[in-house]
Formats: structure tokens, sequence, C-alpha cells
């Protein structure tokens, strides 16, 4: 296959960079709690990040000195912290004064090096509200008489702005979905917002700069909001039925006066409410709207609400409010209409090419009081249908006109996980036999909505099927990345917790998800029980039976999920605010073992055997139970020791050895090197998890080669299983295995998939179309693409120390990409000519790498690796090099034989 333009563009401009001449350093990207400028932080000592960037090799932080303002253009009057001789350059926290509400906070950052130093620009942070200084009431509208389904509300409060305007913020959280309008204008970008939570211990609120949107006189804000998973009251489809009570809403607007007064506009009983257009939202069945309905210039100024009713302080569900959150969900990008059929009379599929999680944009015109129904659903019937089998049902949208030109609509508080809509009720525009009293569609497009965070990853590689997987599995998890991580963005919508420590990595190599896990490690925490159990859904908005809530694969999230965090990020937070709940879910896991077995749950999930998909089928259930109980306790074990509590880290320590040894008592045969009944999931756990004696490793490791080559390089590990396989031949140094196993088309698996006709990941290997067709939990290979076939993992937390050490499988010709890491960008790409081998890397300033680069001859940028400035040679290592290297950027050739 010929190099593509982009690879040898890469290549030219690495190659560029590394004969530049040397340069000052910058620092630059300076972020405040993991945000960029952010605003409504509500930490008392919030954590302060920057990054280094230069030409020159070798850039290393000694020293820097962090400086906090209040003015602009101020002195540091809030912190000055001096010179410190550190290398820390990521989560200082802040040691200033202390910070009030709505404070606006400008900083910047002097580094050192040993022989320079450089400043940033001013970035800034502003604060939420701290403490007591909330004084808006929480509202609602009064009782409905339709009490079971009624409209969702509009609010409205004008206001009047009599000096000139310096700051304006506003925070809002409204349950259980809101928009925010000011003066006739939507409020920022973000969709289903707030995220959601337990609302009886956390409601997230928003925080919006509308400095811009405030006016002189007369001004009015606007609410509308939904029902999300604060209210699912049913009327359609429904996972589960459950409410914490009718929407409602707090809000405070904080206006800052050019003159330095201040003045606080908070909803209370002086609101007005109403019915609104929505006349129908759940999060599962789907939403109707009646334009019909509409109230012209409801959120704007003048408008006569007379009729309106006055609204009602409530109690609030009783949850802290908190601005800390994920990243907000937005629409992130749109499908065009790729095909439309007409299955029969009266009903068009538009089929929009690409399975996803968001919902449909119409533009439409007809008479005013019709009706478009629209029906989404991942797959058609035989007799060309959309169907909701694999998705749940019945769910749809509505929209009924108003009757004046053309209208675009999209729901507000509902999304799905489709491809296909199915529109009765009108055609489309191009049908000229058609009634003319029937609407007719003149454009039909998919949101995608998913978090607006920084991408983190780039891959691509030689082989077009491989980068067709890494967009399939990429498909999911964008469409699984919401403010939970949900199993499904149709059916259930639930954080089942496995995928977020069994896909961390995938998840963590493609975006920045630092905010997102600390999200994610709040919601385990406050769903943990009084006797420890962590339930396998967070929030736990329902309760299920048996291993649906109790299963250790699921519930050890609470410790391997921030273990991975700290890992990628090094967030140390994460784990002290974790630390007494993984004491007690390790606690809990001990009660439910006997002689250090615990063998209960749900399994290898999904794992392909006799029978149809569901517990595990070819791994016993004590084998991964107790294999992730040794985990857990090695977690615990290494958090313990890093936070200072050395007496916990010793018990846990020999408490792990005690389990180890009954680990191997009762499921590896000494004689086969064989775990459990020899499964792929068996074999490669232990070996991973660093259970296998040292003199067998050997030989379990070809146990698992020989299981997956004997079966045609077919996958049959599940959910969890697949996992520990990625990374047990990874570890192995097999990725000649993996590469197989990800393309071959003979059975279940990546290919199969495809051939299939997914464009998203589906549930099951083999697209099996009663089950989901958009799961991310199988996407394990993900993590691969970065850490095997790219080789960049981290040895310190948060890629302090990085090695890069590519594995180079099969006919694989080259693999290219980068990973954003919080130091910066770490670049790894490499080019198989015949013999002769190529490798271009980049690492950031203020960090180090251990580089392995295969064969002999081995030069970097046209003169003898050993004599190239940055690099040391620590030894030769399987037909290669090992270079301990400087920040800096490399270029390597060798010739491997």
């Amino acid at each position: 296959m010929p190099i593509p333009k982009s690879l040898l563009a890469i290549l030219l401009a690495i190659a560029a960079l590394t004969n530049s001449q040397a340069s000052d350093f910058q620092v630059l990207n300076l972020r405040c709690e993991s945000q960029c400028d952010p605003i409504g932080i509500d930490v008392p000592q919030p954590r302060l990040s920057w990054q280094l960037a230069g030409d020159a090799r070798g850039i290393r932080q000694a020293a820097y000195r962090v400086t906090v303002s209040s003015k602009s253009e101020g002195e540091p009057d809030l912190w000055d912290s001096g010179k410190i001789a550190s290398d820390q350059s990521i989560h200082v926290p802040y040691a200033g004064k202390p910070l009030q509400s709505y404070q606006k906070c400008f900083w910047k950052v002097q580094a050192w090096t040993d022989s320079k130093t450089a400043t940033s620009k001013p970035a800034t942070w502003s604060m939420g509200i701290l403490k007591d200084d909330w004084k808006a009431r929480w509202i609602a509208a009064p009782t409905h008489p339709d009490e079971k389904l009624p409209p969702l509300p509009l609010f409205r409060r004008p206001f009047t702005v009599a000096k000139p305007i310096e700051r304006a913020t506003v925070f809002l959280c409204g349950l259980g979905f809101h928009e925010l309008r000011l003066n006739g204008q939507k409020v920022g970008e973000n969709e289903l917002a707030p995220g959601w939570t337990n609302y009886r211990k956390t409601c997230q609120y928003e925080a919006h700069d509308v400095t811009s949107l405030v006016q002189s006189g007369d001004n009015a804000l606007g609410v509308m909001l939904g029902n999300g998973m604060y209210n699912v009251t049913g009327g359609r489809y429904t996972k589960f039925l459950g409410t914490f009570g009718p929407p409602k809403l707090i809000l405070q607007l904080h206006l800052e006066y050019a003159d330095g007064t201040s003045d606080t506009i908070v909803s209370d009983n002086s609101w007005k409410t109403t019915d609104g257009p929505i006349r129908f939202s759940c999060i599962f069945g789907g939403e109707d709207y009646d334009a019909r309905c509409e109230k012209d210039g409801w959120d704007k100024p003048r408008f006569d609400d007379s009729t309106w009713a006055p609204a009602e302080e409530v109690e609030g569900p009783g949850g802290r409010l908190t601005s800390r959150s994920a990243p907000p969900i937005r629409v992130m990008e749109e499908f065009p209409t790729k095909r439309i059929t007409q299955p029969k009379p009266g009903v068009f599929v538009y089929d929009l090419g690409q399975n996803f999680s968001g919902w449909p944009n119409l533009t439409v015109s007809g008479p005013a009081g019709a009706t478009v129904k629209l029906i989404p659903g991942e797959l058609v019937d035989d007799a060309g249908l959309v169907t909701q089998r694999s998705s749940g049902g019945p769910m749809w949208f509505s929209y009924t006109l108003r009757g004046q030109g053309r209208e675009t609509w999209r729901p507000r508080f509902s999304y799905y996980g489709f491809r296909y809509v199915q529109v009765e009720g009108a055609v489309p525009e191009d049908r000229q036999s058609a009634p003319a009293e029937l609407p007719r569609i003149h454009a039909m497009t998919g949101q995608f909505l998913y978090p607006a965070t920084d991408v983190a990853g780039k891959f691509r590689c030689a082989n077009d099927d491989v980068n067709r997987v890494h967009a399939l599995i990429l498909a999911a998890i964008k469409s699984n990345f919401k403010s939970v991580l949900t199993d499904c963005p149709h059916r259930e919508k639930l954080g089942w917790l496995e995928c977020s420590h069994l896909l961390a990595g995938c998840f963590m190599y493609n975006f920045d998800c630092c905010r997102f896990y600390e999200k994610i490690a709040r919601d385990m925490t406050e769903s943990q029980l009084a006797g420890g159990l962590v339930p396998d859904i967070a929030p736990e908005y329902t309760v299920f039976n048996g291993g649906f809530r109790d299963s250790p694969e699921w519930g050890s999230a609470v410790l391997l999920s921030p273990g991975h965090c700290y890992s990628m990020y090094g967030n140390e937070q994460i784990l002290r605010d974790q630390y007494e709940s993984m004491k007690r879910y390790v606690a809990y896991l001990g009660t439910r073992s006997d002689e250090h077995i615990v063998s209960h749950g749900l399994g290898d999930w999904y794992d392909i055997g006799p029978g149809p998909p569901g517990p595990s089928q070819l791994t016993s259930l004590g084998l991964t139970a107790t294999g992730v109980y040794y985990q857990d306790l090695e977690a615990i074990r290494q958090t313990a020791a890093l936070i200072g509590k050395q007496a916990d880290a010793e018990t846990y320590g020999l408490l792990a050895q005690e389990v180890k040894k009954a680990f191997n008592a009762r499921f590896f045969h000494a004689d086969k090197a064989q775990y459990d009944r020899n499964s792929q999931t068996a074999n490669a756990m232990p070996l991973h998890l660093d259970l296998v004696p040292a003199d067998k490793r050997k030989a379990v490791l070809a146990n698992v080669v020989e299981s997956i080559r004997s079966g045609g390089n077919r996958v049959t590990a599940g959910d969890v299983g697949f996992y520990y396989v990625v990374q047990a031949l990874l570890d192995g140094d097999r990725s000649d295995v993996l590469y197989d196993m990800l393309c071959q088309r003979e059975g279940p698996g990546y290919m199969y998939q495809l051939e299939k006709g997914a464009t998203s990941l589906t549930e099951a290997w083999d697209t099996n179309p009663a089950s989901s067709q958009n799961h991310c939990m199988l996407g394990h290979i993900e993590q691969w693409f970065y850490s095997g076939l790219l080789g960049i993992r981290s040895v310190e937390p948060g890629f302090k120390q990085i090695v890069i050490a590519p594995q180079m499988p099969g006919s694989l010709k080259w693999a290219t990409g980068h990973y954003d890491s919080v130091y910066g960008r770490i670049v790894s790409g490499w080019l198989r000519q015949g013999n002769n081998v190529t490798m271009d890397v980049v690492i950031p300033a203020n960090t180090t790498a251990i580089i392995y680069v295969p064969g002999d001859a081995i030069t970097e940028s046209g003169r003898p690796a050993d004599e190239s400035e940055g690099l040391k040679r620590l030894n030769r290592d399987k037909g290669g090099a090992v270079f301990d290297a400087k920040s800096g950027t490399y270029r390597f050739r060798s010739v491997k034989n």
C-alpha cells in the first residue's frame, strides 16, 4: 500500500522540527481544574496545571512561580507562590487568600529551566457559588390537572438593568433537564443539561457568562424544563419508572456593575409559569412538540404574562448543589440523509448512514395541526420498516406544525440511538403525487450528541480494515459518552460500571476524560450501600437483582476506575477522595469470600459459548470474581502507600498474597499450565494480573495463543475477559495474535460486524439483531491501537515518564498517531520499507521517555543514535535497542532483519 500524503506530511513536518535550531521555550495551555478559563469553580483550592513547549531537546522545568490577581492587570493580590524549585506542572493546588463566590481570578505562570525562563499569557477562572451564598429558592409549576403526564412547563422572570454592566454570570440547575434563554436567545450550546446524578445527594448546576446578552433597561430570563432521569413517568417505553419529584429549578443571576456595585436576580415566587409546547417528554419514550402552543416572545422583555401562574417555592430534591460535572454535552456532528425508501404507502424511511446517539433534526412545511411522527431505530425489518427490537420501544418523536412556512424542529430533552427514521404523516418534498394536505419534509439530518471535551488522540495505520474497526469503536464510545458512561443509548441509558475500568484506556486515549471520571467516581460513592456493596450501575436509579446488582467485575470500578484516572492524568486527588469507599468495598468482597475465593456475579458477560449470550459460559464465575478481588487488593495497597497510609498498605499486601495463593490452589492446573477450563479469559486474566508463577508464564501464554490460533483466530472472551486477553497478549509481545484476531472474517468479531453492515460496535460479537447495535463494551482493542501499535504507554502517572515501544505485527507497513497527555503531545509513528524501519517520536517538554527501536545500525536524525543529543543507550532488547530519551523530536532509522 502506498504511503498516504497525510503520513508523508507528518514525517516531513517532524523532520523539519528535528533539524530546526533550538529556541526559547513557552509556558502555555494553562488549566484550572482541567479546564481552560472555566466559569463556576466551586472548590476552595482549585488545582492548576500548565505545559512547557519548545523546539530544543531536554526542556525540563526546574522551578515555577504562580501569581493570581483579582484584576486583569493588577498585582498578585490573591496569591504569589514565589519561586518554587520543582518540576511539578500539573495539579498544583491554589494556596492563596480565601476565594469568594463569583470572584474572577487572573493567573500566570513563570517557569525556569536550568538556563532560561518564560512567562505564560494570563488565563482566568471564575468562582461559582460557595457555601451559603445560594439565595435563590427552588421553584416549580403548580400541580397540573394532568398530574401523571403534564406538558412541560415554561418559567420567566423580567428584570431591569439601570447601570452599565461589567459582568453578568448566571447559575442554574433545572431538573431533570433545562434550557436557559435570555432576551430571546438560548444561553450556550449545551444540551441535556445538567448531567444526571443521584439528585438526593448531588445536583449539578451550570454557570454561564451572559454579559453580552444582558442589555441596558428591560431584560427577561426564560427557562424550559425537561423530565430526564429525574422524572421517569412512562407513557411509552421505559426501562424503569421512578421520580425524584416534578420538574423544578433554582437560578441565581449575579450582576456586577461598572461602578463596583452588584445585584442578584434569584428564582422565587415572583417568577411566572405556564404550559409549554412540549406536550410529552420521556428520556426513554421520546418527545412530542406542538408548535401551535408556542408563546411568541415569552423569553423576551415586555411579554404579557398576566395569564401565567405564579411559580411555587418548593423544597429541592436534597442534593448538594455543585458545578463539578462531566464535560457538557453538545451537538458535535451532523449526518445528512443518505437514502429514502417507501416500504409501504404513506410510510417513508430515512437512512442517515450511521448508527449514533442523538435526535433527528427536521425541516418541514404544511398546514397547522398536521403531525409528523418520527420513529427512530437501529435496524429495519424484512419489510423495510424501522424495528426497535434491539433498542426498546415503543419510542417516537412527533412534531405538530404551526403552519407558517418552513419550520425546523428537533427534540430538546429526549434522545435515542438510531440510524433510521421512519416518517409517518408527511412526505419527502419531491413526491409531487402526494395529497396536498400532507406536510412536506425538506430536510432530515441526524444530530450526534456527546461531550464537548478535547480530542486527546488520533490513530491511523496502513490497513484500512483496522481503521474501520477504529471508527466502529469510536462511534460506540461517542454514542455512550454522556454524563454517565451508558451501556447503550436507547433501551437502558444506565451507567453500568464495568466499562468504566475495562474501557478506561479506550476512552482516555481518545478524549480528555479527567472530569468525566471524577463524576463517575462520585456517582459510585453516592450509590454505595451501607454494607459496602457498590451496585453494578451508578447512579442506581433502579434496583436489579442477583448479579445485575452485585457483580465484582462491575462494583470493582470503585477502585479501578480512579486508578486509571491517576495513571493517565496524574490525578492523585481522586484516589484520596475515593479511599474510604475503596476500603468499604474491599471489606464487602471479603465478607462474600469463602477461603478467599469470591464466586458470585455475572462473570465474563457475553462470551461466546454453546448457548445464547449472557452470564459467563466458558469461564467459572469464581475465576473472574476472585481475579478482580485480587486486583482490587493490589489497587488499594498501592493507593494506601501513595497517600501515606503505610499500615493499611501492608495489611492489604498480605491479604493480596493470601488471595493469590487461594486463587492458584483453586484454579491453576500446573501440569497443563492452564487455569480453570482453559478458556481465553481464564488463562489471560491471571497473566495480566501477575498471578501466574514466574516459571509458568510462557507456558500459560502459549495456551492463550493456542486457544486463539486453533479456533481460527477467533475471540471467545466476553465483556470482561477480552480486556485481559488484549493486555496479556500485549504484555507478552504477541500483538501478531491480536492483529490476526482483529482481521479475521470467518466468525464473530470486529470484521464480522463490519461485514454485517454495522456502523457502531454491537453488543454481541455476532451482531445478534435482538441485542443492541450500539454498545462500547467489547471495544477493548481500541486501547491497543495506542498502547500496542503506537506503543505509547505511561511509566509514571500522567505520562511524566513515557514508554514508546511500538509492536509491528504481520504485514502492517505503518502506523501513526498521537496522544495529548497532561504534559503535552506524544507522537509515535513508524514505517517499514523492506528491512528498513523509520520511527518518528515526539516527547513533550518536562517529561522523559524510554524508547524501544527495533533493528540494527540505528541512526537518529542522520547520525549514529549513540551520538545523538538527548539520547542515552540503556541496552539491547528483543532485536533492537533501548534508549533513555529527553524531551524533543526524534527520527530513528534502523535495519531489521
